[in-house]
C-alpha cells in the first residue's frame, strides 16, 4: 500500500513571536496555511516540514503576529461608497495641517463636486483645540462646496455649499435639527445636531454620488486602508441613508468577484420612520439569516430596530428622553426577529433606553424564548450594573466602542470626571462574565483604527490626551486584543472559526509594526500593519514585506480624489516622526500624481506605503519617476 503524499501547505509564516490567544498553546514561532485556515501552529522545524515546491513561505523576522483584528461595529458598506470622496483629518495632530490639506484638495475638485471631511475626528485632538471658523472656510474655499462633520453634534458648510444644498434665509426649521442663523435670520453654515442627527444625514445625502465603476473602486480602496491598519473582519452595522438591497449591490458585485479582503457579516437597518415592522416582514420573508460565507454574510437586525428607541450620543446636549410608544414600537419588531430566530443589535447610548427595550425584550423572551439568538446592545456608555445582570439573564451582550476617545471631554463637561471613569464599564461587564467585544462606529462618529480603540482601552485616554478611564478600569494588552479578536466572534455567531491563531481555523493575521505587547502605551495608536493576512492571501505588505503583497489595488478613482493625495488615517508618519502626508506632500500632492506614468503605475501601493519618506523617494527615483525630480 503506498504511503498518502504529504499535505504541503499554501503558506508558511516562520521565525516569528506569534501570540495565538489558544490558551492550550498561547505563544508559537511559526504557521502553516492550507485552503484559507491554519493547518499547523507550532514550532519552526515542524512547521517548515510542511513546506513544499509551491508553498509560499514567509520569515518574520522575530516580529510579533497577531490574530486579524475584527471590528463589531463597522458601516463599511456606507463608508466604503464615499470613501473616495472623502478628506480625512483622522489622526492629523494640527488644525493647520487639516487645513493646508483642505485648501491643496480645494485646488484640485472641480465644480460641481464637494470637498467632504466626514467625521473620524475631534477638534480635541488638534493642538489647537478647536474646529476651523466658518470665515476661515471661506477664505480657503469661496466657490467650492465645503462639509465638514464634526462627530454628530455638528456639521461646517462654507457659503458655497449653503448654495448648494439651498438653505436661505426662507428655508424652515428641520424637525431633527437647527439651522444656526445670524441676525438677519440668513443661515451662517453651521447646523446642530437637536434633537438628533436627522439634519446632519440629510443634508450630506443632498451631494453629488459617485457612478457604480467608482463605488467599487472606492469600497476596494477602503478595505485596503483597513487592511493597513490590521483589520481582517468587521460586522456592518447598517446606516442612515443606506438601503437595502439598493446600496448593498457594490459590496455583493465585489463578494461575487472574490475582491473582498475584509470578512464582513452585515445587519440590516431599518429606513422608514412608523415603517419598520413592514421592513422587517419583508426581510425576514426575502433574507435568510446567515445566509452567505465566510468573507459576506447575513448577521440580522440593527443597529437601528425603531426609530422611537434612537437615543443619539451627542454628550454636548442633555440625554433625550424616549416617547412613550417607545416599547410597542419595539415590541412589534422584536417579536418579528424572535419568531424568525434573527439575532438584532440595538443602538442605545444611555442605560435609561438600555433599562425600557429590556422591559420589552424580557416580555417577548416570556412567550418566545431568546436564548441561544446572540442579541446584543450598541454603545451602552451609562449601562448600570443591574442592566448587565438583565442582559446576562436573557443571554444577550454588549458591543462597547472607543466614541469616548473622540467625546469624552464632552462628557465631563456635562457629567463630571467620575461619572466618565467606568463610561462605559467594560471591567465591570467583563469581571461579570457578559459577552462584551470592542469596535470602532466609524467611519463619522470615531475613526476606524482600531489601535486608537486599543489605545483607549489600555490607557484610558481620549485622542485629546485627558485621562478618563482610571488604571483600575482599564485593561491589560491581552485583555484588550481579546476584545477585538475572540471576543467580536459571538457577535457574529461564528465562535471557533476564527479570532485565534488555532489550527483548523480561518487564517488571518497581522504583523504590527511595533511589538504590540512590549512597545510603550504612547506607541499603540499610532501603530500600523507591515504584513496583513486574510484566509491565507496576502492582503497588504509594507516595508520589507511589501514583495509579499498579492492584491493588485486600483488607482483611487476619480483622479480629483482626496485619497489619490492623502491616504486615509494620518496617525504614521516618517523616520522623524512627521505626518506622511506632511512629509511626502510634494509626492502625493504634486501634479505628478496624476501626470507620471510611472507614479500612475505604482500609486496606490506607494500612497499606503509605511516605508520611510527616504526608501520611497529612493524606490520611485530609480524608476524614474517624475515627482522627486522636482
Amino acid at each position: 500500500m503506498a504511503e498518502s503524499s504529504p499535505q504541503f501547505a499554501d503558506l508558511i509564516l516562520h521565525r516569528g513571536l506569534f501570540t495565538t490567544l489558544n490558551r492550550q498553546q498561547p505563544t508559537a514561532q511559526a504557521v502553516a496555511i492550507k485552503d484559507g485556515r491554519f493547518l499547523k501552529v507550532g514550532h519552526d522545524n515542524e512547521v517548515m516540514a510542511l513546506a513544499g515546491p509551491r508553498t509560499k513561505v514567509i520569515d518574520v523576522r522575530g516580529k510579533r503576529v497577531l490574530p486579524g483584528l475584527i471590528d463589531n461595529h463597522l458601516h463599511i458598506i456606507r463608508g466604503g461608497l464615499n470613501f473616495n470622496m472623502e478628506l480625512r483629518w483622522d489622526g492629523v495632530r494640527s488644525l493647520a495641517d487639516a487645513m493646508g490639506m483642505l485648501k491643496r484638495q480645494v485646488d484640485v475638485t472641480p465644480a460641481p463636486q464637494w470637498v467632504r471631511v466626514v467625521g473620524g475626528f475631534t477638534e480635541h485632538q488638534f493642538a489647537e483645540k478647536r474646529l476651523p471658523t466658518l470665515e476661515e472656510l471661506n477664505a480657503v474655499a469661496p466657490d467650492t462646496p465645503v462639509f465638514i462633520l464634526h462627530l454628530y453634534d455638528r456639521a461646517l458648510l462654507n457659503a458655497a455649499a449653503l448654495r448648494a444644498v439651498g438653505y436661505t434665509k426662507d428655508t424652515p426649521e428641520p424637525p431633527g435639527g437647527q439651522i444656526t442663523r445670524d441676525s438677519q435670520g440668513n443661515p451662517t453654515g453651521l447646523l446642530l445636531a437637536k434633537p438628533n442627527a436627522a439634519i446632519l444625514y440629510a443634508t450630506l445625502a443632498k451631494g453629488p454620488k459617485l457612478p457604480l465603476e467608482y463605488q467599487l473602486n472606492s469600497t476596494r480602496l477602503f478595505m485596503r486602508e483597513l487592511n493597513r491598519l490590521g483589520v481582517t473582519g468587521a460586522i456592518d452595522a447598517g446606516g442612515g441613508f443606506q438601503n437595502y438591497p439598493d446600496d448593498y449591490e457594490v459590496i455583493e458585485q465585489l463578494a461575487k468577484d472574490q475582491l473582498l479582503t475584509i470578512r464582513l457579516a452585515y445587519n440590516l437597518f431599518t429606513q422608514k420612520p412608523k415603517q419598520e415592522k413592514d421592513d422587517f416582514l419583508r426581510w425576514t420573508r426575502e433574507s435568510t439569516y446567515k445566509q452567505g460565507d465566510d468573507y459576506f454574510r447575513h448577521n440580522g437586525a440593527g443597529e437601528m430596530l425603531v426609530f422611537s428607541a434612537a437615543d443619539f450620543e451627542d454628550f454636548r446636549v442633555e440625554r433625550p428622553d424616549m416617547p412613550p410608544q417607545m416599547e410597542e414600537d419595539l415590541e412589534g419588531v422584536v417579536r418579528i426577529l424572535a419568531e424568525n430566530r434573527w439575532p438584532w443589535r440595538m443602538h442605545a447610548t444611555y442605560d435609561e433606553t438600555i433599562s425600557r427595550a429590556l422591559d420589552v425584550f424580557e416580555k417577548v423572551n416570556q412567550d418566545i424564548p431568546l436564548q441561544g439568538l446572540n442579541w446584543f446592545f450598541d454603545h451602552a456608555e451609562t449601562i448600570s450594573e443591574a442592566s448587565m445582570d438583565r442582559i446576562a439573564a436573557l443571554g444577550g451582550g454588549v458591543a462597547v466602542q472607543h466614541r469616548m476617545a473622540y467625546q469624552g471631554e464632552y462628557f465631563v463637561e456635562r457629567y463630571g470626571a467620575g461619572a466618565a471613569e467606568a463610561t462605559p464599564p467594560v471591567r465591570k461587564m467583563l469581571d461579570k462574565g457578559l459577552k462584551v467585544s470592542a469596535g470602532t462606529d466609524a467611519t463619522r462618529v470615531a475613526s476606524y483604527n482600531p489601535w486608537v480603540s486599543l489605545s483607549w482601552l489600555i490607557t484610558g485616554k481620549t485622542v485629546g490626551g485627558l485621562q478618563l478611564t482610571p488604571q483600575r478600569n482599564c485593561l491589560d494588552r491581552e485583555q484588550a486584543l481579546r476584545m477585538w479578536t475572540e471576543n467580536v466572534t459571538w457577535f457574529s455567531n461564528e465562535e471557533g472559526k476564527k479570532g485565534r491563531i488555532q489550527e483548523g481555523m480561518l487564517a488571518d493575521l497581522v504583523v504590527p509594526d511595533r511589538d504590540f505587547f512590549a512597545c510603550a502605551e504612547s506607541d499603540i495608536a499610532d501603530t500600523s500593519a507591515l504584513l496583513t493576512v486574510v484566509g491565507g492571501k496576502v492582503v497588504w505588505g509594507a516595508g520589507e514585506f511589501s514583495a509579499d503583497d498579492e492584491t493588485s489595488p486600483p488607482l483611487p478613482l476619480p483622479d480629483w480624489s482626496p485619497v489619490r493625495r492623502f491616504g486615509g488615517y494620518a496617525g504614521w508618519g516618517d523616520q522623524e516622526g512627521r505626518p506622511l502626508q506632511a512629509a511626502m506632500k510634494r509626492s502625493l500632492s504634486c501634479d505628478c500624481a496624476t501626470n507620471c506614468a510611472v507614479h500612475q503605475h505604482d500609486h496606490a501601493r506607494a500612497w499606503a506605503s509605511n516605508a520611510p519618506v527616504s526608501d520611497l523617494k529612493s524606490f520611485w527615483g530609480a524608476l524614474g519617476c517624475a515627482c522627486w525630480a522636482v
